[in-house]
Formats: C-alpha cells, sequence, structure tokens
C-alpha cells in the first residue's frame, strides 16, 4: 500500500501589501504599535478588487509546477480549501482544472474549511492515495478574507491577509503523516462567520455572538475564539501522540495554525514550548486561514529547520469551530 508525502510547496501572494504604517497613516486614532504587539503582524497582502481565491490558487500552482519541473498531465487529483469561492457553484476546483490544462481524467473538488483546512486536506489526500484512488494531488488553500472585511474594520483588517499555497502530495512507500485527529462543536459557529451570500434566509440565520462592532460581512469573537483554542489544542496533541504511538519528546517542532502572536503565545505558556519547538511566522503574511501551515513549512525548509527525519506535528484549529492535527515526518529535499 503506498502512502502519502508532503512534497514541494510554492506560495503565491496578491502584489498589494499593506502595513502597519500604512494603516496607522490612513486611521490616525488606530494604536499600530499596541495592535501589532498583540497580533504580531507587520504586514498582510491584499487581493485586488477583481482577483479571487482561484487566482491566487492558479498563480501558486504553476508556480510550483514550473519551479519543481512537475509535468501537469501526471496530476490526477486537484483539491482546494477555500471559505472564498467564486461563485456558489461550479466548484471552483473544476474551474482551475481548466485554467491549468490538468487532464481530464484528474478529479477536482472544494471543501469548505478554514483554519484546520490544511490537516484536513492532508488526511483527505492520505486516503486517496492509500486506496489507490490517486497517486499525484494538488492540495491548493486560497483566501481572499479581506473581500469580507470593511475598511474601518481595525479588528479583522489588521489581522487577515491573502494567499494561496499549492502543496503536491505524493505517494510514496513509507508512511510519512500518522495520528490523525479531528474535533468539531457547531455550537461555535456564531463566533467566526459570514452569513450574507448562502441560501438560508436572513429571519433564520446564525447571527453573531455578540452585537457587530464594524460594518465587515466577516463577524469574529476574538475572546472566545481564544479560550475555545486554548482549551481543544492540548487535548488534541495528547489524542495526537498517542494515536501516533509517540511522546512529547519525540516531537521537534509544533507547527500551528497562525492565528495571532497573542493566541500562539498563550500556546505556548500553556503547553511548555518555547519559540523553537513552536514558531511563530505571521509577521509578514498575517492571519493567511488555511494558508498559515504550508507557509510556514515552506518558510522553514527555506532556512534549514525542517529537514529530511525531522518530526512535526501538524495543528489547525478556528471556524466552525473546527480542529484537526496529525504527525508528520519530513522527507522532501529542497
Amino acid at each position: 500500500m503506498k502512502h502519502a508525502k508532503i512534497g514541494p510547496i510554492a506560495v503565491h501572494f496578491p502584489e498589494r501589501c499593506e502595513t502597519n504604517e500604512q494603516l496607522q497613516a490612513m486611521f490616525p486614532q488606530w494604536n499600530m504599535d499596541l495592535i501589532g504587539s498583540k497580533t504580531g503582524i507587520e504586514k498582510r497582502y491584499i487581493a485586488a478588487e477583481d482577483e479571487c481565491a482561484s487566482d491566487l490558487g492558479v498563480a501558486a500552482v504553476e508556480k510550483l509546477l514550473s519551479t519543481h519541473d512537475i509535468d501537469r498531465r501526471d496530476i490526477d487529483f486537484l483539491m482546494l480549501c477555500t471559505q472564498t469561492p467564486d461563485y456558489p457553484l461550479p466548484t471552483t476546483a473544476c474551474l482551475m482544472q481548466d485554467r491549468l490544462g490538468l487532464p481530464r481524467s484528474s478529479g477536482a473538488l472544494d471543501f469548505n474549511l478554514g483554519c484546520s483546512g490544511y490537516v484536513y486536506g492532508l488526511a483527505l489526500a492520505n486516503g486517496l492515495i492509500q486506496s489507490g484512488a490517486a497517486h499525484n494531488i494538488l492540495l491548493v488553500t486560497a483566501e481572499t478574507y479581506s473581500k469580507y472585511i470593511h475598511p474601518d474594520d481595525r479588528s479583522l483588517r489588521t489581522i487577515f491577509g491573502d494567499a494561496a499555497a499549492a502543496t503536491l502530495i505524493q505517494a510514496g512507500d513509507s508512511p510519512t503523516l500518522s495520528g490523525f485527529q479531528f474535533g468539531t462543536d457547531g455550537s461555535g459557529a456564531d463566533t467566526l462567520l459570514v452569513t450574507e451570500g448562502g441560501a438560508r434566509l436572513a429571519k433564520d440565520a446564525h447571527h453573531p455572538r455578540h452585537k457587530k462592532r464594524w460594518d465587515s460581512e466577516l463577524y469574529m469573537d476574538g475572546p472566545a475564539l481564544m479560550s475555545f483554542t486554548i482549551n481543544a489544542i492540548p487535548d488534541l496533541i495528547r489524542a495526537v501522540l498517542e494515536q501516533g504511538g509517540q511522546t512529547t519528546e519525540d516531537v521537534d517542532y509544533y507547527l500551528m495554525h497562525q492565528a495571532t502572536y497573542k493566541m500562539l503565545f498563550e500556546l505556548q505558556q500553556r503547553l511548555g514550548l518555547d519559540d523553537e519547538r513552536l514558531p511563530i511566522i505571521l509577521k509578514d503574511f498575517g492571519n493567511t486561514v488555511s494558508s498559515t501551515l504550508p507557509i510556514v513549512i515552506d518558510q522553514m525548509r527555506r532556512d534549514g529547520r525542517l529537514r529530511p527525519g525531522v518530526n512535526s506535528m501538524l495543528i489547525g484549529f478556528g471556524v466552525g469551530w473546527s480542529w484537526a492535527g496529525c504527525l508528520w515526518r519530513e522527507q522532501f529535499e529542497t
């Protein structure tokens, strides 16, 4: 039986970069020094008005194919994780298949998950490869949350950035992904949501947990998300270690969804981990939702921290509420 392994990754950001200094000049009443100290974010990239998740995703895939000399005819499945699809239908992954010129024999699907999406995508790819249904899978994460955020929204505009990442998931002979564990608690749906644009009538729709402070379509209850994360993730880590038959000492890095500095710092304190074992890598990108984990992997491969044989735990958490984790042993040689 074949097993999934994480191959090369390519990351793409929109052209427009928005810095804290620019926001401070636009909104003198905002204390960007204080905001920056809490978020850990200094700049983020923002999609153009006519630029959608599929545009970012296609650019990331084209970069992946060209940089690593991958024959697009060998791709047999495309999975797109996004909460900002081009249309309610058709499936955005189908549009990307056509634009990328992938084989008509390849599968393509969207799945709507946020910050846990990359780990979920790895699990889905692992299942397809183990079943023999696919051998070379493109896992694409692409978000343009900025389209849901009002320009005056001090809370959200300073956190979220747009990005896409394309990961080639390949069939290998030995297991590199294990210990998958998942969690769902839909009672937290009212802490991070967009209700406009769906089929649910407004009178029946979920409502934000508290009164909205800004006019963004996107609503976020930061304190509730912090509480949920701090309580759920330690239990998730224990379950992943138990399922994978490993101990805390066996894990070199705990690679987590890059939400904000404050949230990751709280997790560091709760778990007794330092910056080295729980890296915080978001100051130049912001919270890019499902793309934060592949961005972290790409950055740590570039700086030499992720080498063949290094053991990590991948952890995603957020909107839904949804969370997921797995163990991963690096095999890719840069």
